[in-house]
This record gives structure tokens, C-alpha cells and sequence, in this order.
């Protein structure tokens, strides 16, 4: 049961998210035949990723060192206390998520819809949703969390009350930057709302055509019945008025 799930989740999470729908309702399917319903619900249940988190999922499936390259960053900066030291692990944490981006879109055919991929910060994870948190392998959307780590477990299991540390200010070109691509990803997707939305006219259209042609066939069928039940009758009148006829000849 567990094999065939994480078979499903290997294949859905690294494959091309154009694909996911149609795959994932095959895979639900083979779980089926296997007799293995449980599995089926729970792969019918996944959640078709973002291009961005995709990138990221095939990255972390490809090289199982960036978890940890991740995790012991993260521990670095949660016990520095400032000073030199933070400065030198921001600029640390910098340079490992330029390299982890770069790896991710490396061998890809074309960028993705979004060049922003968004690489975890280190110990940057957002709330846990219920049910416990996804495998960076099957990220359905990248986290965007910038802190510290203010969300890691305390030893009791608690989340500890965030750092007080003020993060450094946002660059204006970035600010800047980060606001065109906001309205980019916004008239993309008014985009392809409006070819979605012409593609289902054009649907209806079509069945409103098939509609019309199929009820005019319906008529001339019931017209042809009709007269189909006419002739029946007088044939039958015939018949009978024959039938009485030769038996009267015969008395």
C-alpha cells in the first residue's frame, strides 16, 4: 500500500504539472484494480503543484543533500546572536538559495510561467497544516517565509515566540521588481481566464448546435412515426373488412 502511494507521489510531484490531472486519475485507477481503495482515495487526493513548487519538488527528488544543506543552515542561524556572525550567515543563506534556484531550473526546456522559484529559506517553514506538514517532495505550492526559523519546534514540541530581530530593509529596486512581476502573474492569469472563458462559449455553442440538429432529427422521426401509424391503421381496417367479408362469401 505504501509503495504504490509513494510511487504515485514520485511520479506526480516530478512529472510535468500540464499532465498531473489526467495521470493522477490513471494511477487512482490502478490502485483500484490492485484492490487497494484506500490508496486510490488517498492519490485522488493529491494536489496538482505550482509550477514554481514542481521545480523545487524535482530539485529536492533529484539531490537528497539539500534537506540537510537547508536544515544545518538553519540551525546556524538560529543560534547566532547577531552582530558579524548573522550578517555572515544571511549572506550565506543568500548565495545557497541563488545556487539551489539555479539547479532547479537547470535542464529545463523552458523557464517556468514564473522565473521566481522559490527555494525554502533555510528553517523558514510556514505553520504545519493539519494532518503534519508535506515532503519538500511534494510541495504544492513554494513557501515564501522569509524569518529565522520563528516557527521550529521547541523541545516540548511548541512553537517558541518569534526573534525580535528587525530584518534588513527591502531594497526599493527589489520592492519594485517584485510588484511588475505581481502584475505580470496577474495578467497572465486574466489571460488565461479569458481563453478559458472563450473555449467554454465556443463548448456551448457547439452543443447548443448539436442540440438543435438533434431535436429537429426527433421531430421528423416523430412526424415519420405518426405517419408510420396512420398507414398501420387503415392496413388494419383493410384487413379486418376483408377477413368479415370472405367469411360472410364462405357461410
Amino acid at each position: 500500500m505504501a509503495d504504490l502511494l509513494a510511487e504515485a507521489e514520485a511520479e506526480l510531484y516530478t512529472a510535468d504539472p500540464d499532465g498531473f490531472t489526467a495521470r493522477r486519475s490513471e494511477l487512482a485507477e490502478r490502485a483500484r484494480d490492485a484492490g487497494e481503495p484506500a490508496v486510490a482515495k488517498k492519490i485522488t487526493a493529491l494536489r496538482k503543484p505550482t509550477r514554481s513548487a514542481w521545480v523545487v519538488n524535482r530539485l529536492v527528488r533529484s539531490d537528497p543533500e539539500v534537506g540537510s544543506r537547508l536544515d544545518r543552515l538553519a540551525g546556524d542561524l538560529r543560534e547566532a546572536s547577531g552582530g558579524s556572525r548573522l550578517r555572515d550567515l544571511t549572506a550565506a543563506r543568500a548565495r545557497l538559495v541563488d545556487e539551489l534556484t539555479r539547479t532547479a531550473l537547470e535542464g529545463l526546456p523552458a523557464p517556468p510561467a514564473s522565473r521566481r522559484v522559490a527555494v525554502p529559506p533555510p528553517g523558514a517553514a510556514p505553520p504545519p497544516p493539519p494532518g503534519g506538514p508535506p515532503s519538500l517532495g511534494t510541495l504544492v505550492r513554494a513557501a515564501r517565509y522569509a524569518g529565522f526559523g520563528a516557527f521550529a519546534p521547541a523541545a516540548d514540541g511548541s512553537a517558541p515566540p518569534p526573534r525580535k530581530t528587525k530584518p534588513p530593509a527591502e531594497p526599493a529596486a527589489e520592492r519594485e521588481a517584485r510588484r511588475q512581476e505581481r502584475i505580470k502573474e496577474a495578467e497572465r492569469a486574466a489571460s488565461d481566464a479569458d481563453r478559458d472563458l472563450e473555449s467554454a462559449l465556443s463548448a456551448e455553442r457547439d452543443l447548443e448546435d448539436s442540440v438543435r440538429r438533434l431535436e429537429a432529427e426527433l421531430a421528423g422521426a416523430r412526424q415519420r412515426l405518426a405517419e408510420a401509424r396512420r398507414r398501420s391503421y387503415r392496413a388494419e381496417s383493410r384487413q379486418q373488412r376483408a377477413a368479415g367479408q370472405l367469411s360472410r362469401l364462405k357461410e
